[in-house]
């Protein structure tokens, strides 16, 4: 069974909201690995238009792209390394490794890594029997979260000088007078005073950025 692109970015949306709720409810991220791991699947797939490997235990590789490249898909949040089997890594063509940032109990994808099997080999290191990556090979030290460029705008809405724009990953985009500010959640709390819309959830706690700008699109639309 394949996913339509729609599908697969509803899913996408749907695990990271769950993946929010874990960590609202006090969840360790420790014990989100398997979540962790099944949204970068998901945006991988998304960002290269391409298909869940069809068996669930697939060997070597969980994602083919659109071009048929066998992707095997890594994400972190806090690791310092990330593990690899060589004897069923020849099966994938190509790695892609993402990192998830949580920021104010608000996760965002950030891409670390992404080349071929033969790029990726001379990075390994071996240690007790184990082959790995360390973090730090694929990390800056002042590296910070950017939505990839071929993300498709889903939804827009202008008041004053903002424009709040909804990708199709569910990330949040403010420009002020034509310019994107690196922060949107000041600029949505100044918007959603002045149309209403409320700054909290029906629990009691602060909306996010994608709950908050999603929120204000539905409200303006």
């Amino acid at each position: 069974m394949t996913l339509s692109q729609t599908q697969i970015i509803r899913s996408l949306a749907d695990a990271l909201q769950w993946f929010e709720k874990e960590l609202a409810w006090g969840t360790p991220v420790a014990e989100l690995r398997h979540l962790t791991g099944r949204i970068g699947e998901l945006y991988a797939a998304m960002i290269t238009r391409g298909q869940m490997a069809l068996s669930i235990n697939q060997v070597g590789y969980n994602v083919v792209s659109a071009e048929g490249e066998r992707i095997s898909v890594k994400t972190f949040t806090s690791s310092t390394r990330i593990d690899f089997n060589l004897a069923t890594l020849h099966n994938a063509s190509r790695v892609m490794i993402f990192q998830i940032v949580i920021d104010e109990g608000e996760p965002s994808i950030s891409e670390c890594l992404d080349c071929t099997v033969e790029a990726l080999q001379p990075m390994l290191r071996t240690l007790a029997g184990g082959t790995y990556l360390p973090v730090n090979r694929i990390l800056t030290p002042k590296q910070t979260v950017q939505p990839p460029s071929n993300l498709r705008e889903v939804a827009r809405v202008a008041w004053g000088a903002y424009h709040v724009s909804q990708l199709e990953n569910g990330t949040i985009i403010v420009h002020e007078n034509g310019e994107q500010l690196p922060m949107a959640a000041p600029a949505l709390r100044i918007i959603a005073r002045e149309i209403g819309v409320n700054l909290l959830n029906g629990t009691g706690t602060a909306k996010n950025t994608r709950r908050l700008g999603a929120d204000i699109i539905a409200a303006s639309g």
